[in-house]
């Protein structure tokens, strides 16, 4: 075997650890490392929480609890190892402590206290650093977090369910179910992982969700209504929860003080917005939950819209769709009434459309699940 085929193998089986941390580390990335030696691997780890153990250190600890000496191996990493002091030590320092002699790494981190540093420490170590290796597939992984380190915006995930003739709802507003138990399961695993939901106005009025995983994930799940001109009423059932889980109103600038506050009172935060457009007050909305500028007070990664159609297309317009998960339930809904998924204003010509491409189908008993991903 070739060593540029033995590096892809074994940065294969990197990404592949790095799932481990999915849901549970952001906003810090996923990272999968594994220590080989003599073509034998000592020491597998990935970043498993936020706060705690970084992927490289999690690896070395692999490899002492084995009972395996780590100098002279290499260390196959996702990610770039870290050279600064945040909540955990530089990955770096660890690595050219423990006499790593060589660190294959897929993808340079662009977050502006590494992007390149840590590599550099390494090579000023005498340790050999390659990078690129399997870079497509570690980045695919990484797609949520490098977009919020590079454009300070979560990734967004548009979700819906419709039926094969592309409705989400009768012409009379009836839309429960359209899909079956098992996809409404998934749909419920995929909000334990995100760090928050979305909604419109017109979805809180209509169908009165509470935007709760069942069971809950291992995520502070951050729930959000985009408010341009209305708000909700107090009934609701996203305001009546607003102290047991965070409810979150992404407010345009024609909401006044006196719209507010009763929200306020029952532990709604607010997040203002200056434009008046809907497409540009969601770039501006999405810009605050990327920053630590929001009541969590630490950015966002990944933000998944859950309806309405009129919402959706402000995302859409605003080109800020990264993901579709479209599910499709065995139901002909018919009827030239009936609403699709994403509402105006739409694209007037195909050429403006944006591009997606399969990226994974799956089935649940009569259902299907196909999620897109945006073409660059």
């Amino acid at each position: 075997m070739t060593t540029e085929r033995f590096d892809e193998t074994h940065m294969a089986a990197a990404i592949e650890l790095a799932w481990g941390g999915l849901g549970r580390v952001e906003p810090n990335p996923m990272v999968g490392c594994l220590l080989v030696r003599d073509g034998r691997v000592i020491g597998r780890g990935y970043h498993e929480v936020y706060g705690q153990g970084h992927a490289e250190v999690n690896a070395l600890a692999d490899c002492a609890e084995a009972g395996q000496d780590p100098r002279g191996a290499t260390a196959y990493v996702t990610l770039e190892p870290c050279c600064h002091q945040g909540k955990t030590p530089p990955c770096a320092d660890a690595l050219i402590a423990a006499g790593i002699t060589r660190v294959v790494v897929a993808v340079v981190d662009p977050f502006e206290q590494v992007a390149g540093g840590g590599i550099e420490r390494l090579r000023s170590a005498g340790i050999e650093v390659v990078t690129g290796v399997a870079v497509d597939a570690a980045t695919e992984q990484l797609a949520a977090y490098l977009k919020r380190v590079r454009t300070g915006r979560p990734w967004v995930i548009a979700k819906w369910a419709m039926s094969i003739d592309g409705r989400i709802a009768t012409a009379s507003g009836q839309s429960q179910w359209i899909t079956g138990a098992s996809a409404r399961r998934e749909v419920h695993a995929l909000r334990g992982r995100v760090d928050a939901i979305a909604v419109g106005m017109g979805t809180v009025v209509a169908d009165d969700p509470l935007l709760t995983a069942r069971p809950s994930g291992p995520r502070t799940l951050h729930r959000i209504i985009f408010a341009q001109t209305r708000v909700p009423a107090l009934d609701r059932q996203l305001i009546q929860t607003a102290t047991e889980s965070p409810v979150w109103l992404i407010a345009g600038p024609q909401l006044s003080e006196a719209d507010l506050r009763p929200l306020i009172d029952q532990g709604v935060d607010i997040v203002r917005c200056e434009s008046v457009d809907p497409a540009a007050m969601i770039d501006e909305g999405l810009q605050r939950l990327g920053s630590k500028e929001n009541p969590a007070g630490q950015p966002l990664t990944n933000l998944m819209i859950e309806g309405g159609g009129k919402l959706l297309g402000s995302f859409a317009a605003a080109g800020q769709i990264d993901e579709c998960h479209v599910y499709i339930g065995g139901k002909l809904i018919g009827g030239q009434s009936a609403p699709g998924p994403v509402g105006d204003p739409g694209f007037a010509e195909l050429t403006q459309s944006p591009s997606f491409q399969i990226n994974q189908i799956d089935s649940f008993d009569n259902d299907v699940r196909i999620v897109y991903r945006r073409q660059n």
